[in-house]
């Protein structure tokens, strides 16, 4: 079983998405236990203050190191020396992509760090495995950053999909993005299931499949191409791509 760790200034944020959907299903089969934690349950103020203005002045209030520290301490009394890795959620961090989700889905624990202010008293670095960014953009606080990176994650677990294959050829798991699918009827207001699919030869189809992934992949994320190290045959495909266009 997993062990997720969230601090948050927020938990109430997690109450619904963390019971819902793919990861409500893991913790009811027991593949996946979540815990949020408030650190500011963990701040040693009288008045529960976990941020302070920085050093040498600037704008805005730092993250405290003190609550952190006292709230990872708290999980670790818990856990003992249980293999994890501690996510610090930062906009400065290493974006967070398909291969990230996958190396996490490895291992026995993740913490989450949801910050909030104008960034955190750098100590807390020293603290963490990780730093990570969703994206080049800046968000409130850590928190939904953290229920997408719990969600690509999770979903990586075994016997957390009803089929373990969707994973594996899902846009990004695979360097391509996914090729076209379609579903009954055959025809709907004139457009067509390509006639391949429907032919029972599954070395066509795969085929095709590929073809077509690599299709969107070039007119969609060329840039995907240029980390994929492509076969014969898919150099081959990509030429007649390029030929089609």
């Amino acid at each position: 079983m997993m062990r997720i760790d969230v601090l948050t200034l927020f938990p109430r944020m997690f109450e619904g998405p963390m019971g819902e959907s793919i990861i409500g299903k893991a913790v009811e089969k027991d593949l996946l236990e979540i815990n949020i934690h408030n650190f500011r349950d963990y701040s040693d103020n009288k008045h529960q203050q976990v941020d302070d203005y920085p050093y040498g002045g600037g704008a805005g209030m730092l993250l405290k190191v003190q609550p952190i520290y006292d709230s990872l301490k708290a999980i670790e009394a818990q856990t003992g020396d249980q293999r994890k890795r501690v996510i610090l959620l930062d906009p400065a961090g290493k974006p967070f992509d398909q291969k990230m989700a996958e190396e996490f889905a490895n291992e026995e624990q993740l913490v989450f760090i949801c910050g909030h202010y104008e960034g955190y008293d750098e100590r807390i670095r020293s603290m963490v495995t990780d730093e990570v960014s969703l994206g080049d953009y800046v968000l409130t606080g850590g928190e939904l950053g953290a229920m997408v990176m719990i969600d690509a994650t999770v979903r990586l677990l075994p016997e957390v999909l009803g089929n373990q294959t969707s994973a594996k050829t899902d846009s990004h798991s695979t360097g391509l993005l996914e090729h076209p699918q379609y579903t009954r009827p055959a025809e709907f207001n004139g457009m067509k299931v390509p006639e391949v699919l429907m032919n029972g030869n599954h070395r066509l189809i795969e085929e095709w499949q590929l073809k077509e992934s690599l299709r969107r992949t070039y007119q969609r994320r060329p840039d995907m191409l240029e980390k994929l190290e492509l076969t014969e045959q898919m150099k081959k495909m990509l030429d007649e791509i390029k030929a089609e266009n």
